[in-house]
């Protein structure tokens, strides 16, 4: 996100078709483009076959092939620099705090509002919510 000229990119990544059009629709507006990955496996693919690095990930905790933390383990690997956002509905006090050590921006807590998504971005990335 240091190169204010370059496109900034979002993957959004959960199996549900409405949360990750949801999602993909308000980071469009805080003028993103984005990806969607409906499980852990194409969002590894889609973080590897990126042309640019993505700046922003956000991605629930429970997909149909990964359920733990060790996705976003990877993914930080892999985008050292990238906010990072989990969304999820088992955000268990040891979840949140292993997430915190990972390195996430902010936990999303299912149901969630998407101007709490939009601020935490805005917040996290420096992007304008106007």
């Amino acid at each position: 996100m240091n190169n204010p000229s370059r496109e900034r990119t979002a993957l959004v990544v959960d199996d549900e078709a409405l949360i990750r059009w949801s999602v993909s629709e308000t980071l469009g507006g805080l003028g993103f483009a984005v990806a969607q990955a409906p499980d852990g496996a194409t969002a590894i693919s889609a973080i590897t076959g990126a042309r640019l690095a993505f700046d922003v990930v956000v991605l629930d905790l429970r997909l149909p092939d990964v359920d733990d933390l060790s996705l976003l383990r990877r993914v930080r690997e892999l985008l050292p620099a990238a906010v990072l956002v989990l969304m999820t509905a088992f955000g268990t006090a040891e979840v949140v705090a292993n997430a915190r050590r990972i390195g996430v921006a902010g936990i999303l807590n299912k149901p969630f509002e998407l101007d709490e998504l939009s601020r935490l971005i805005a917040s996290a990335a420096g992007a304008s919510t106007n």
